[in-house]
């Protein structure tokens, strides 16, 4: 092996116990750092990119409202619907409604036999109590055309009358009978006013 003389490169310093490189311990959580580095910058680009199309393409707007345009918002004019309905509703329905037309009972003397039929039907388990009404309504003035037996029962008297212009005529024949209520059917198209005595009649 060759031998080289010595130079002032081969005189190394007693005070220096090192040789060569040498490299520090890595600190604990240098990672994160970095890491968190470089998420704030990513979010910088990222929302720094967002404004610029935003202005770019005029979304976003950093004019304030003027006062006149809040003037406006705020004293907006209700409609005509909302104050009818503040009101109580329309004109129509605040008018009072007339009240329909009260039939007065027709007087005996008034009535056509010829024309107004009277029929007295007997639905109770008396006998004779058709006979008897029919008696009592003759008395009354009354012209009765016809009487019989009903097809079934009757808890209470009620006077039948098929066309509304007999209305008149059953009243007066229910006034006359003295406790019977009146009820506009066609269940009897043979009698103009048929007449159905029930447990609540006597005579």
């Amino acid at each position: 092996m060759a031998k080289h003389p010595q130079d002032r490169f081969d005189e190394v310093p007693d005070d220096l116990q090192r040789v060569g490189a040498h490299r520090a311990e890595a600190r604990r959580g240098r990672g994160w750092i970095v890491f968190a580095w470089a998420a704030l910058a990513t979010g910088l680009l990222v929302g720094a990119g967002v404004v610029a199309l935003g202005v770019v393409n005029d979304s976003f707007q950093f004019v304030a409202p003027t006062s006149d345009e809040t003037a406006d918002a705020g004293s907006a004019t209700p409609t005509d619907e909302a104050t009818d309905g503040a009101s109580g509703g329309s004109t129509d329905e605040a008018a009072p409604t007339t009240p329909a037309e009260t039939v007065a009972p027709a007087d005996p003397a008034s009535v056509d036999p010829d024309v107004t039929s009277i029929t007295v039907l007997n639905g109770t388990t008396t006998s004779g109590l058709a006979g008897q009404a029919s008696l009592a309504l003759a008395e009354a003035g009354w012209t009765v055309a016809g009487q019989g037996n009903a097809d079934g029962s009757a808890p209470s008297t009620v006077v039948y009358y098929s066309e509304a212009g007999d209305e008149a005529v059953a009243l007066g024949v229910a006034r006359d009978l003295g406790s019977a209520t009146v009820e506009l059917s066609d269940q009897f198209p043979d009698s103009s006013v048929t007449v159905v005595l029930g447990a609540d009649y006597s005579p």
